[in-house]
């Protein structure tokens, strides 16, 4: 197993747009003319989405041309539109005979309560997202989907650590394997039994699972952790399902608790390419990334102070 950059991906473009004052962002997977093998998994109680219905296995269209993960809450699906008018101009969709059809399934996360409630990503951000994807702009940390993401909200956010995105990515022999993640959980998130983040309590980053089971109520509702697997595997759409479904064992293993009812927690696939894979085989590949592309989420997060907080470090 070598592990490799996320831009190391044969065929994937992926690029980030932002407003580093507002606290907001989106990032952007572009996956050229003829698209890729969607497959998807959403768990949690409030997630926010676009296009996951048509990804299911028995509907029509199994190509889909661009992923979008944006802060912004609901507000945030409106950058769609602007990844479908980027990728109009290159003359990539569907062809339902009279245009091109982008399809662009979407998720987002809750970052209205970071910094400005009223910048969010909108059809410029993510046009701009879309633009930067062809030069592959991707930076992990507090940029794009992450910018405004934090972790730990069960004592409010102003206990709140910062997060951001992140990403890892592996090749064994012609096999390519990786995740994107923007993290925004209500959960703290762990690697193994170190605790990396979490509500912060006099100095350091706290278990939030012993809060929950002592009666304090899960009422911050600003959350969701929001990702991607890419894989130049060859998948059919029931296929790209189900390691979207594994790889939910990987937000399992990073994060405690996690697919709480406030949080929105979603896994997109993005399959394209002729390598031929064992799905268990790969569902299990794409959870081990996922969990490490939280780990890089974390870790590399920007150390900017929360705005109502200010003996925030970034980690314990």
């Amino acid at each position: 197993m070598k592990e490799i950059t996320i831009h190391d991906l044969k065929d994937f473009y992926v690029g980030q747009s932002d407003n580093q004052d507002a606290g907001t962002g989106c990032t952007v997977i572009l996956t050229g003319k003829e698209g890729a093998t969607p497959g998807v998994d959403v768990r949690g109680g409030a997630p926010g989405t676009r296009e996951t219905d048509l990804i299911a296995s028995e509907e029509m269209v199994d190509k889909a041309h661009g992923l979008l993960l944006s802060g912004g809450s609901a507000y945030g699906l409106d950058a769609a539109s602007g990844v479908m008018a980027f990728l109009e101009e290159q003359d990539i969709g569907f062809d339902t005979g009279f245009a091109k059809v982008p399809i662009v399934p979407g998720a987002v996360l809750y970052d209205l309560g970071y910094k400005s409630a009223k910048i969010r990503p909108n059809f410029t951000m993510g046009y701009e997202a879309a633009k930067n994807a062809m030069n592959r702009n991707y930076l992990d940390g507090s940029f794009g989907a992450g910018t405004g993401a934090t972790v730990g909200k069960i004592l409010g956010p102003e206990h709140a650590m910062k997060s951001g995105i992140g990403s890892y990515a592996i090749e064994i022999g012609d096999l390519q394997v990786g995740a994107l993640v923007a993290v925004n959980a209500f959960g703290s998130i762990y690697e193994g039994s170190t605790l990396l983040g979490g509500p912060m309590k006099e100095g350091k980053a706290q278990d939030t699972e012993p809060f929950l089971f002592q009666g304090l109520a899960a009422s911050f509702q600003g959350n969701t952790t929001i990702g991607c697997i890419l894989t130049n595997a060859s998948l059919d759409k029931s296929k790209a399902n189900k390691v979207s479904s594994m790889a939910q064992d990987g937000f399992a293993r990073a994060i405690k608790p996690i697919h709480t009812m406030v949080d929105g927690d979603t896994i997109f696939t993005l399959a394209k390419g002729t390598i031929p894979c064992d799905v268990s085989t790969l569902g299990a590949l794409s959870a081990y990334v996922m969990e490490r592309a939280i780990h890089v989420a974390i870790k590399s997060a920007t150390c900017t102070l929360l705005p109502t907080y200010d003996t925030w470090t970034q980690h314990p």
